[in-house]
């Protein structure tokens, strides 16, 4: 017989789990939906329903805070890209994951990248676990992208880190908004079209 160790949590760290989770999930929304420079540390707290003492034990700054929400959607990426079918071609995949990655950000659940400029850019290249999760998911966006440059399907006379950071710029692409404020399509109907436009161009096919 088998005896596993289960560790247990004890209530207090899951109230504590839960509480950082729901944090997170505040963040991420006000980083969609003002970016980094307009959140407050207050309106996360109030947003939350905690105090703004209690929001620095979890999180000592509003750097803290954004970097964990983009860790959070780091993971997010790489848990989709892990559920991948692998018979799929790399064409296919990479359209999944750019077709995901606007999904998000039409739900408003993509932060908005920061600025050149912005603290929040230094914190998160200093941050270990988002630069891992960022390498993790271009190295495999990368493979895919030579992969398909090599059967045809995509453009072998670009550079794949032009093709990489174009499908990187889908996470932020204002189109995306402006089509959605037109009201004359759905949010599928949204994600098929720039999808064209990424992946086939706008030149007129026979």
């Amino acid at each position: 017989m088998v005896t596993r160790n289960v560790i247990k949590v004890s209530f207090k760290e899951q109230m504590l789990q839960a509480r950082e989770e729901a944090i997170i999930q505040t963040v991420n929304r006000l980083l969609a939906d003002k970016g980094f420079d307009a959140m407050t540390v207050d309106e996360v707290a109030a947003d939350v329903g905690i105090a703004k003492a209690s929001l620095y034990k979890h999180f000592p700054s509003k750097e803290d805070l954004a970097a964990a929400a983009m860790v959070s959607v780091m993971r997010r990426a790489q848990a989709f890209l892990d559920g991948l079918p692998a018979q799929d071609s790399p064409q296919d995949k990479l359209r999944a994951v750019v077709a995901w990655t606007m999904g998000l950000k039409l739900a408003g659940e993509m932060p908005s990248l920061p600025s050149q400029n912005s603290s929040l850019r230094a914190t998160l290249m200093a941050h270990k676990d988002y630069m891992d999760g960022l390498m993790d998911v271009s190295d495999r966006l990368g493979a895919w992208i030579e992969a398909a440059q090599a059967n045809g399907a995509l453009n072998a006379k670009l550079p794949a880190i032009a093709v990489l950071y174009t499908l990187f710029a889908r996470a932020c692409d204002p189109v995306l908004e402006f089509l959605k404020i037109g009201g004359q399509h759905s949010d599928e109907e949204i994600i098929a079209l720039v999808l064209s436009t990424c992946f086939d161009g706008l030149s007129a096919r026979a």
